[in-house]
């Protein structure tokens, strides 16, 4: 690649982060180090939620530096997900990309703003995409993305941009501090039922439940792939298990289809509000026997 060829690169990705950058905000919370946000929706800023110490009385600082209030619309921790609304916000709507067309090795830019309103940027690859995964508070993430980025102070909440400016997600901090990216899909079902409903509706069952592992010889009589389940401790009254005439020291090992082998499982398939008011089918081992029962699902109320 000659000079020329590299300075119009150059140029290009200072215009990518000049354009897109316009959409992000800065968010002061009090934190030493401002988190970022995007202005995804018309009045709809979105923001990584293990970024936030509290909710209220927050202020956006915008590309101008202007300062603007937020209220806070809701949030989904197991996304981590936090919805605020702007009034006026005199400032672009992002331009959302579309995520599942990511390859590895593909370049993408980091962007977030900073409390003075300075636009911040940084540059790497995607080192890892796959399929749907589930968060360890049992959120349903529609992809996992990893981008090859060192997110510095105040990148948390702030965009992963393609190489056609399309923000195609939002950073946040993974274990190690790694970076990860909550993939547009997700931030967009999130924001759909905050807005629509106020809350991220949640199927409930009504149980207790630990992990636990199933002798070998249970295993091998009953011709189950797995010696994982959860193990029932506590069944409320007149909640949907009981209901369904689960009793205490059940295990179950099967929900709707999908194998359970610790209460992660179970948080995330209840996650799926579509099966609150359906009847699923749940396999249980109970008294060394292999049974099935049929639950419908109720929804969280608290």
């Amino acid at each position: 690649m000659n000079v020329s060829s590299l300075q119009a690169l150059s140029n290009n990705i200072a215009e990518i982060v000049e354009q897109s950058g316009k959409a992000i905000v800065s968010l002061n919370a009090n934190r030493r180090f401002t988190p970022s946000g995007i202005h995804w929706q018309e009045g709809i800023i979105v923001t990584s939620d293990e970024s936030l110490k509290r909710y209220e009385d927050i202020t956006v600082t915008l590309a101008n530096g202007e300062r603007k209030k937020v209220s806070l619309l809701g949030r989904d921790p197991s996304t981590d997900v936090t919805v605020f609304k702007i009034y006026n916000p005199e400032i672009p709507v992002a331009t959302i990309g579309n995520a599942a067309s990511l390859k590895v090795g593909n370049l993408v830019l980091a962007l977030a703003r900073s409390s003075e309103g300075d636009i911040r940027a940084a540059m790497g690859a995607i080192s890892v995409v796959s399929g749907k995964w589930q968060s360890m508070s049992g959120g349903n993430i529609d992809q996992f993305i990893r981008p090859d980025i060192s997110l510095y102070p105040g990148f948390s909440g702030g965009a992963l941009v393609d190489a056609l400016g399309n923000i195609i997600g939002m950073n946040t901090t993974g274990r190690r501090g790694t970076a990860l990216t909550i993939p547009a899909s997700t931030i967009n079902r999130v924001i759909e039922q905050l807005v629509s409903k106020g809350r991220i509706p949640r199927g409930y069952l009504g149980l207790g439940m630990q992990p636990v592992r199933l002798p070998d010889n249970l295993k091998s009589s009953l011709g189950l792939t797995s010696n994982s389940g959860v193990i029932v401790v506590n069944v409320e009254p007149n909640s949907a298990a009981e209901n369904a005439g689960i009793l205490l020291g059940d295990v179950l090992i099967s929900f709707d289809g999908s194998s359970v082998g610790d209460t992660n499982d179970v948080m995330g398939l209840l996650n799926d509000s579509s099966r609150i008011g359906k009847s699923v089918q749940l396999q249980i081992v109970r008294g060394g026997e292999l049974i099935e029962l049929n639950l419908t699902v109720s929804e969280r109320t608290m």
